[in-house]
């Protein structure tokens, strides 16, 4: 993920060879009495490890052996509007940013920077999800980690940003339609039971769980920091 370049293996060597030279010349100082000659002995040994080090580092960087390529992945956390996925998403995201991770976070809200509002009906809906899903999987291509938090209710959008991710963790954000509308703060669903809203998942049309996810949380059994932790934990095993 980063380069180090010969400017910064440069200044490696010197500030550690300044610090190794004036050992060496105290040591000679201490041992022989002679100012001159701890100088020249001092000068001519940190000129030549200084040149052994540089090239020794620079010999490293191209050798393969103990390299691990870590690839990116894109986490899709789905669930019921209110289920939690886009805080757990964002919890989950600051965790691997810790790893010095490039990670970035999709939701309803950021997204909308670059791509339109979409109604509720179906063909929008799905219309949506994979034009979120190319975005990630284009960030993906970049070397990006990709925390996308969307409800994406349909599972041929879903498995259709599954088939265009490279590395695709799909975790299913479970918390019962119960406990999301109780802590509906926006007030989605008082709207959708009153015809405000037509098409919301979970009201008027069936949200459609995944059916083989990575992972399963219910947040309502469980605190975010948690679920965050043992998530991050699961995706070690990719990194």
């Amino acid at each position: 993920m980063i380069k180090e370049t010969k400017a910064r293996s440069v200044l490696k060597s010197v500030t550690w060879r300044i610090c190794a030279t004036l050992t060496t010349f105290t040591l000679v100082w201490i041992f022989t009495g002679k100012l001159d000659t701890a100088i020249m002995v001092g000068g001519l040994e940190a000129f030549i490890k200084m040149a052994i080090y540089f090239f020794h580092e620079r010999l490293w960087i191209k050798i393969k052996f103990g390299k691990k390529e870590i690839e990116p992945f894109v986490l899709w956390f789905t669930g019921l509007s209110g289920s939690g996925k886009t805080r757990l998403a964002e919890e989950v995201a600051q965790r691997l940013e810790k790893f010095s991770l490039k990670v970035d976070h999709l939701d309803g809200k950021n997204i909308r920077k670059v791509l339109h509002d979409t109604d509720y009906t179906r063909m929008s809906v799905n219309d949506h999800i994979m034009r979120v899903g190319h975005l990630a999987s284009k960030l993906e291509d970049k070397g990006v980690f990709v925390a996308a938090s969307f409800l994406s209710p349909y599972r041929e959008s879903r498995d259709f940003v599954r088939e265009i991710c490279t590395n695709f963790i799909e975790i299913y954000v479970a918390t019962p339609l119960e406990f999301c509308e109780r802590e509906d703060i926006r007030g989605l669903y008082a709207k959708a039971r009153k015809g405000e809203i037509k098409n919301f998942p979970g009201v008027d049309v069936d949200y459609e769980p995944p059916e083989h996810p990575d992972w399963v949380v219910d947040l309502s059994q469980k605190e975010i920091s948690d679920a965050a932790y043992e998530i991050v934990r699961h995706c070690k095993k990719y990194l």
